[in-house]
């Protein structure tokens, strides 16, 4: 018998192999080996519905998943042997499945193709990464509540233009990134919908002449349903520019909390200081402590971006039906997975573990008229309209400039210079911790503002996590059924 190693599965068309160098060149293993697992896991369930369909004999699907189990039982204690001589990981299987079963492994590959096969495979993929980023998701998003709940009435600058603008809380800011966390997370959710959907018995690009049960294999791999029409199934990658794409926009937001981190760090800031096992230090300057993993972590949302149009590059002119161009798929997703899942595991404990400068802030409140918004409105309370109102406070601020003084430090005889509406009762109006605990309007930064976003958070969040490990449940319980 001449072993697979020696050929390729396509090999009869040809009188003579490829090249070394060609052989080489289109070679996948350095990437697809990651779907080993989802490989062996597809192959089982096509081989239980071919023997369910009698397309094959029943000894003989029998005999082809008691060696996938083997196979799999090898590849998870990390004893399976991938072949470099073959282009790609399904080769691999296929050719040490034959191994172990003989001629009945041979039968595996009926009614299926390379095409839908390596869609299945990289979807199940795509389907595990998303619900361990919801997961880590929560995480992070679980220490920033947790830091919001303490600093609710903490008392910084907000910025707008990266000027002073008005006084917030630093719980009230951190729970802006929690907000924005939240929708990438149900980003995610919402795709794990539409790439739910199993690409088995798709074919090559027209489906199958074989009497194949679509949903028998698609129930066995936990998909919802088989997809509806065998070319677009084999010919689109939209479920992995989906993933990458709400990866990317995930390590947007990181990166903006990352140079957030850096700011607040320097000694321009002084907002807070970040702990030493998230920091490093210089080889020359003895005294630096720099914020590198934050600043990683800002320069790694490149990768994700770069991921992102590089996929969407990839797929932008392509023909109908597969094209070898779509090998280059998986690397694109697969980096942006690694990249994000590596940013969230650290930026939890590194956000945790900070140490806010309280009185830092409360000082910088001081400077740049954060008030200057309330005193306009105190006007307009009193009957001016608020055109005018700008003009006024806009004139006082122009005297405080030049004075060197502050809006509430203004006598009341200097007020009613400005407008005869003003009085000593518009110097307390204005105090910053008045301003603050003003805001109470939904989503405002007032602290039971906060305190409630903190409390719809932790309801949303508590959702997403029982909803992502139900389904980590019901894929243990597929795969464990799967291996019986």
């Amino acid at each position: 018998m001449i072993l697979m190693a020696e050929k390729q599965l396509w090999s009869g068309r040809f009188a003579e192999g490829p090249s070394q160098m060609t052989l080489s060149f289109t070679s996948s293993l350095s990437v697809d080996t990651k779907l080993a697992w989802y490989d062996i896991a597809g192959s089982l369930a096509h081989a239980r519905m071919l023997g369910s369909t009698c397309i094959i004999a029943a000894e003989e699907a029998d005999q082809i998943v008691e060696g996938l189990k083997q196979l799999l039982q090898e590849l998870e204690e990390g004893c399976m042997d991938i072949s470099q001589e073959l282009e790609d990981v399904h080769t691999n299987v296929e050719h040490l499945l034959t191994l172990k079963v003989g001629e009945a492994g041979k039968r595996l590959h009926t009614a299926r193709s390379r095409n839908d096969q390596v869609s299945t495979d990289f979807r199940m993929f795509v389907r595990d990464a998303i619900l361990e980023i919801v997961a880590l998701l929560g995480e992070v998003q679980e220490a920033l509540v947790r830091r919001a709940d303490e600093e609710k009435d903490t008392i910084m600058p907000g910025f707008t233009h990266m000027q002073h603008a008005q006084p917030v809380s630093m719980g009230f800011h951190i729970m802006a990134h929690v907000f924005r966390l939240q929708r990438d997370s149900e980003r995610f959710l919402d795709a794990y919908k539409r790439l739910n959907q199993c690409p088995l018995g798709a074919g090559a690009l027209a489906g199958t002449g074989h009497p194949i049960d679509r949903e028998m294999t698609s129930a066995l791999l936990g998909f919802d349903r088989p997809t509806d029409n065998a070319m677009d199934t084999v010919s689109d990658r939209d479920f992995a520019l989906e993933f990458t794409f709400a990866c990317a926009q995930t390590m947007v937001h990181l990166s903006s909390m990352g140079e957030e981190l850096v700011l607040w760090t320097s000694p321009e800031f002084r907002f807070a200081e970040m702990s030493d096992a998230f920091a490093t230090g210089s080889s020359i300057m003895p005294q630096k402590k720099n914020p590198d993993v934050a600043e990683l972590v800002r320069g790694r949302s490149s990768i994700a971006i770069g991921n992102l149009v590089q996929l969407m590059t990839l797929m932008k002119g392509l023909p109908f039906s597969y094209n070898r161009d779509m090998q280059e798929d998986k690397s694109a997703a697969m980096s942006s997975y690694e990249t994000l899942t590596a940013c969230l595991y650290m930026l939890g404990p590194m956000y945790g573990s900070l140490t806010f400068d309280r009185h830092r802030m409360a000082r910088a409140c001081a400077d740049g008229f954060l008030n200057a918004t309330d005193l306009a409105d105190h006007l307009v309370q009193r009957g001016m309209p608020f055109r005018q109102a700008h003009e006024v406070v806009g004139a006082a601020v122009q005297y405080c400039v030049k004075n060197g003084k502050r809006l509430e430090e203004l006598k009341v005889e200097e007020l009613l210079g400005f407008s005869k509406l003003l009085d000593e009762g518009s110097l307390e109006y204005i105090s910053l911790e008045n301003c603050l605990r003003r805001r109470t309007s939904t989503g405002g930064t007032a602290p039971e503002r906060v305190a409630d976003q903190i409390a719809t958070a932790r309801a949303m969040i508590e959702a997403h996590r029982s909803e992502c490990l139900g389904e980590m449940e019901r894929l243990e319980k597929i795969w464990a059924e799967l291996k019986e």
